[in-house]
């Protein structure tokens, strides 16, 4: 006979006394009761169905609170869909709908279960849910700021009163070394984090390296844990702009979280290299690559790039070419967005702009500013940009220093 089981119909019968045929029989009977009942996953991509629910609070919840469910995630949402909730996991529908309030009358952790069909198609999802005493006090998360750098690149000190500033700085970079790719380690701790009273301590911390993505897929976007521990080394960390979110949880359960940016700035410096003349092949070129991230979405927005050249203004080894004397040196830099278009380039710095600042009176210095606005998705866009520095006079021009610098604060 058939009867009806936990989401699933099963099967129950005498054997057959028919030799082979006993076992493609069961199967049978067996495929048609399926048929039957219909399936209950975990997930959509069984039955096209997706079961997703978020609560409000998700956190420090106390006996007594009122917590409110929220289905509306829930695929297909097209009304097609019944709602069955169990609270308390003990297998029960507790409520119905697609929001449902729930008041937790006892301390504990509680598995929620949200059920989902299509009268044909099930499935499920369910969360832990913590409630602590009425009476608990939640912890204080407290991110300390010394992990920022005491000097930029220049040797100025550097202020961040409220939030970490870190600087990579590449001194004499090689010429062969044209591509910006360093990264960095923050040092990130919650040492001063606090529980609230003499008998609690804090048992977690977490860091969320990456707010604004659901990386466990859980509904809540700022409580995955990349890191653990209350002094952690976030690595590789590129220039750029990052949102970091520390979680701290007590003995008696309850949580706090702070959060802080993090600013990474870069300056690289290439010094005493040699740039080749104009030749029949046209003028000398020589390219550094350097990626610039402008995602407002994320946080992650570059304030401005600089390329800076200084160069000697006069060539003592001037030579004769193209029916013209030159010895008056003149460099200019370009830059190139991604799709290898012109972005800005120096030609229209005149040479009196060029001796301003602390710039040696034998030398010119030329500085070309990149605002945030050029990197933005309605003009040129982020990416791998190229800065090129370029000559058209014939002669060899002796390059003092080549300098890019990236600051996201």
């Amino acid at each position: 006979m058939l009867q009806q089981g936990t989401g699933f119909l099963w099967t129950r019968w005498a054997p057959f006394s028919m030799g082979r045929w006993t076992v493609a029989a069961s199967l049978m009977l067996l495929m048609v009761a399926s048929s039957l009942a219909g399936c209950v996953t975990e997930g959509g991509d069984e039955t096209g169905l997706d079961a997703v629910f978020t609560l409000s609070p998700a956190n420090n919840i106390r006996v007594g609170d009122t917590v409110a469910f929220d289905a509306s995630g829930s695929l297909p949402n097209d009304g097609s869909l019944s709602y069955r909730w169990d609270f308390d996991g003990n297998g029960t529908v507790d409520a119905t709908g697609r929001t449902a309030e729930w008041t937790f009358g006892v301390a504990g952790s509680f598995t929620v279960v949200l059920t989902i069909s299509d009268g044909v198609r099930s499935a499920e999802a369910s969360r832990t849910v913590d409630v602590v005493e009425a009476s608990a006090e939640a912890p204080t998360a407290t991110i300390s700021l010394d992990a920022s750098s005491e000097f930029d690149c220049l040797g100025e000190d550097v202020s961040a009163s409220s939030y970490i500033l870190i600087w990579i700085c590449e001194d004499d970079k090689e010429t062969s070394d044209r591509r910006i790719s360093a990264t960095t380690t923050v040092a990130l701790d919650a040492s001063d984090s606090e529980a609230a009273t003499s008998d609690d301590y804090i048992t977690e911390w977490t860091w969320d390296l990456a707010p604004s993505e659901d990386d466990d897929g859980d509904g809540d976007s700022e409580n995955d844990a990349d890191l653990d521990g209350e002094t952690v080394d976030w690595t590789s960390v590129a220039p750029g702009e990052y949102e970091v979110v520390l979680t701290v949880k007590s003995s008696k359960g309850l949580t706090s979280t702070d959060e802080v940016k993090v600013h990474v700035n870069y300056a690289g410096t290439w010094t005493d290299f040699e740039m080749g003349g104009n030749s029949s092949s046209g003028p000398a070129q020589l390219d550094f690559d350097v990626t610039v991230v402008y995602d407002r979405d994320s946080g992650n927005t570059i304030r401005k790039a600089i390329a800076e050249l200084t160069y000697p203004k006069q060539d003592d080894d001037w030579v004769v070419g193209g029916g013209q004397q030159q010895n008056n040196n003149r460099l200019e830099i370009y830059v190139l967005d991604e799709e290898n278009e012109e972005v800005v380039n120096s030609s229209e710095i005149g040479d009196d702009q060029r001796e301003d600042g602390e710039c040696d009176s034998d030398d010119y210095c030329l500085s070309l500013p990149l605002s945030s606005y050029l990197m933005t998705d309605t003009t040129h866009g982020d990416g791998e940009w190229t800065m090129r520095i370029h000559n058209d006079r014939w002669n060899d021009i002796k390059v003092h220093q080549f300098r890019i610098v990236l600051e996201y604060k």
